[in-house]
């Protein structure tokens, strides 16, 4: 059945989670996740300059395979070679050896499956007022002496952006070339995820990247690229098309997807549908749904720092707070579901948003709004939720507050920890190993 948002309300009379259908199997194309928890990616920004995977990268997913998640998606990995911080990166294959290591650690340490979620993003810059007003000043002389008034007036929409908020590339300024190498770089990318030994790979198609800046009706670009459904579907539907060729109908493939932008004149939960179903169409074996994170609506940046996608009300809707009620995003995985299962195709959906307790994970999945059920803030606030809830140890479980301390943290891009923990031995770098 279909939902509306905030119509969730959990079942009565629910089985014991040793009996339920959130600790059952879910083949998900070539492979089978042990049960129905899923980690959705969450950058942790305990890598370094290199993007490599370090000592603090490693004891975090190893905790976290520890505790008993069905599929664990490692943090969003960028598939171009290029300087992105401490975000960690699958752009060359130096990386390949590292991620092995990894994984090998991993599944030492559980039986859940493992798998990257790879990720584009255009370019960005911090927000520099100065050296902004210096480069107008050759269209606009003396506008160094304008108050912020006059400049909001008088310069062009996207060059008052760009002073404001700092200068951030659009898919409008891509060329066909730029476009045709992204099939390419998903591909390598998917290929090194197999070479590195994971069960499959997530494409980033959501939040304020790349592929979804595609997917959404706030797309200008005026060729095959922009306009209708196909046309925006259309750069996402050949990365799916090359990076299946690059590793096989024998290795997993899904994506991560918007259920709506959450943005004025954004795209809403019937494109998401279309797009599901097209994608479902094209093979992929989930689709894992998220909502909102967007740049149109994020706030003013500091002078010195770029914007944040998740300032605004799409980021809070993103990440709802404890303002928020339980499973407040389900209704957006319950209508994709509905639409890819009416069209004929099985690809899993992961519903997410504020699941946090047995409840409301197992009744997400009896009613039919989900397949899986994603929990990044709940599996980082106690990564063994899975391992005690299966035990009957419901009472055990360190439950989030949904206080977003960690998207603070994420933010400024500091390692993300739990306030939870953040007080314990090591500064609450890691979760506790007896947590």
């Amino acid at each position: 059945m279909s939902l509306a948002e905030g119509a969730f309300v959990p079942s009565p009379n629910l089985p014991p989670p040793a009996e339920s259908l959130l600790f059952s199997p879910l083949p998900l194309g070539p492979v089978t996740a042990p049960n129905r928890v899923w980690l959705p990616a969450m950058v942790t920004w305990l890598s370094n300059d290199e993007g490599v995977v370090t000592d603090d990268v490693t004891r975090r997913y190893v905790r976290y395979a520890r505790g008993g998640a069905g599929t664990i998606v490692l943090e969003a990995m960028g598939i171009r070679d290029v300087n992105s911080g401490p975000l960690m990166r699958i752009g060359h294959d130096r990386y390949v050896p590292g991620l092995r290591e990894l994984v090998s650690r991993m599944k030492d340490a559980g039986a859940g499956l493992v798998m990257p979620q790879v990720i584009d993003f255009l370019k960005i810059a911090r927000r520099d007022p100065a050296r902004a007003l210096a480069r107008l000043e050759v269209k606009y002389p003396g506008c160094s002496g304008w108050t912020e008034e006059e400049l909001s007036r008088r310069l062009s929409p996207r060059e008052w952006r760009d002073y404001a908020f700092g200068y951030r590339q659009q898919i409008e300024d891509l060329s066909v070339a730029e476009i045709d190498s992204l099939p390419g770089l998903f591909a390598a990318a998917a290929r090194r995820a197999r070479e590195a030994g994971f069960d499959g790979v997530e494409l980033h198609f959501a939040h304020a990247y790349t592929m979804s800046s595609f997917l959404s009706r706030t797309n200008q670009r005026g060729d095959d690229y922009g306009g209708s459904l196909e046309n925006r579907a259309r750069i996402c539907l050949r990365a799916i098309e090359a990076a299946r060729a690059a590793v096989g109908r024998d290795f997993c493939l899904g994506l991560r997807l918007l259920g709506e932008d959450s943005i004025d004149g954004g795209s809403t939960v019937d494109d998401a549908a279309w797009f599901a179903t097209a994608f479902a169409r094209a093979g992929v074996d989930f689709i894992s749904v998220s909502r909102g994170g967007r740049f149109e609506d994020a706030k003013r940046p500091a002078v010195g720092e770029a914007a944040y996608p998740y300032t605004g009300h799409s980021g809070l809707m993103c990440m709802p707070t404890f303002k928020y009620p339980d499973a407040h995003n389900l209704y957006l995985p319950s209508a994709i579901r509905a639409s890819v299962r009416a069209a004929g195709f099985h690809a899993p959906v992961v519903g997410a948003g504020r699941i946090n307790t047995y409840p409301v994970a197992e009744s997400a999945l009896q009613q039919g709004h989900c397949d899986l059920v994603g929990m990044a803030r709940g599996l980082l606030a106690d990564p063994d939720w899975p391992r005690k809830l299966r035990a009957g140890q419901a009472d055990k479980v360190h439950y989030c507050k949904y206080n977003n301390v960690c998207e603070a943290l994420d933010r400024k891009h500091l390692p993300v920890t739990c306030q939870l923990w953040m007080k314990l031995p090591e500064g609450g770098r890691h979760p506790p190993e007896d947590w």
